[in-house]
């Protein structure tokens, strides 16, 4: 039974303007345009490739520019199918070109180096000889760890991790939670994979089921047969679920509606009793906060109004950077996702400048944080130096928490 029962502020999403969208759209392609242009001029021009090559690659280079914005825009209204055979090309293009971009940067910065530092007394080089020696290996590398990556998109493993929390029973010590977040079932990742990830998880006999958002990435309508193969996860205290972005954008209220029929339990804005008696702890879970709608919205004091303060309490939110508020709330532990652990590295570092932590276990201010790398994969189904990720959580006793 819930504690307290919360509802929440009404946050409905703006109707953006549509300079607002004109001008997204021309940052977009102002970076993706420059990004191409730099490896087309590096790849294809600079080295003066050859007979029929360098037209053939140039007009290569066009065609997968302009399939990104023209897939994208196209696959966003059709059906399923068509949107797995537009955009699924187009994103794979956009993590190659993503790592393309990396490592012709790399080489220069090596060319650069080498010219300065090694061979500055060396005399005159043959620059179209170096810029197919340079453009060679940027290829071979950006290659290489494209195929790295798509190797790895599909996989998930389990990732143990071990929380020593103060509050905590000591007869509750061991309780292990298993985590999913950023699934991202829809036009790429479907019902196979979602029974695969089921499969693992039960596979594990947690005590407790949590999704920290993201399970989905299109309406109810197109893949709910998918989904409900969540429905078959198996723990003792249930499968408890918050929202993230992505629900949003796929229809956030017909979800919470759906996964609520499929014996999940959704926490909006609010907290239930794990355990009994004095064997239990809190725990409490917030909407995203880009939630829109009527009603939606992430409200955390809502959720904890009223609680014991000396009880534990772990915190479901899907965004990391919940954790300054949650921290000023006494939460014990708080579970999140949304980074994806930067997915594509060295996309990670970016991602810093917006939460404060990209991936693992850390603390802040007093509160412990866990921040999955997702357990699927949004837009190139790609992964490096971020692997997918099933976690068992394990709660000890702060006292009897291992070293």
């Amino acid at each position: 039974m819930p504690l307290v029962a919360t509802g929440s502020r009404d946050h409905k999403r703006p109707v953006p303007r549509l300079w607002r969208v004109f001008l997204f759209l021309s940052i977009f392609l102002s970076i993706l345009g420059s990004a191409h242009y730099y490896v087309w001029a590096r790849l294809i021009r600079d080295p003066a490739l050859p007979g029929a090559w360098y037209p053939l690659l140039t007009a290569a280079f066009v065609v997968l520019f302009v399939s990104l914005p023209l897939g994208t825009i196209l696959g966003r209204r059709a059906p399923l199918w068509a949107r797995r055979f537009l955009l699924q090309p187009a994103f794979v293009w956009l993590g190659a070109m993503f790592l393309l971009f990396v490592s012709v940067s790399a080489t220069d910065l090596v060319q650069v180096l080498l010219s300065r530092l090694v061979f500055s007394g060396a005399g005159s080089e043959d620059p179209i000889h170096m810029s197919r020696l340079y453009g060679l290996a940027a290829a071979l590398l950006g290659a290489g760890s494209t195929g790295l990556a798509l190797l790895e998109g599909y996989r998930f493993r389990v990732r143990r991790v071990e929380v020593p929390l103060e509050r905590l029973p000591e007869s509750m010590s061991g309780f292990r939670i298993v985590q999913l977040s950023d699934v991202h079932i829809g036009p790429s990742l479907g019902a196979e994979f979602a029974r695969r990830v089921v499969e693992t998880c039960n596979a594990l006999t947690p005590d407790l089921v949590v999704i920290t958002g993201d399970l989905v990435d299109a309406p109810v309508s197109a893949i709910g047969v998918d989904v409900a193969e969540f429905g078959k996860l198996e723990s003792k205290h249930g499968t408890h679920f918050v929202t993230g972005n992505h629900e949003y954008y796929s229809g956030g209220e017909a979800w919470c509606s759906a996964l609520r029929a499929m014996g999940v339990r959704v926490l909006r804005n609010e907290r239930v009793a794990i355990g009994e008696n004095g064997a239990s702890f809190d725990l409490a879970g917030i909407d995203d906060f880009h939630a829109f709608g009527e009603g939606h919205g992430a409200d955390l004091g809502k959720a904890l109004a009223g609680r014991d303060p000396n009880r534990e309490l772990v915190l479901l939110a899907h965004q990391p950077r919940a954790a300054f508020e949650a921290a000023r709330h006494g939460v014990g532990l708080q579970l999140s996702g949304h980074t994806h652990g930067g997915q594509i590295w060295p996309f990670s570092w970016l991602v810093k400048l917006q939460q404060p932590i990209v991936a693992g276990l850390a603390r802040i201010q007093g509160t412990w944080v866990y921040v999955s790398r997702g357990t699927g994969y949004w837009g190139p189904p790609m992964r490096l130096g971020a692997p997918a990720e099933v976690t068992e959580i394990t709660l000890r006793r702060a006292a009897t928490a291992r070293a």
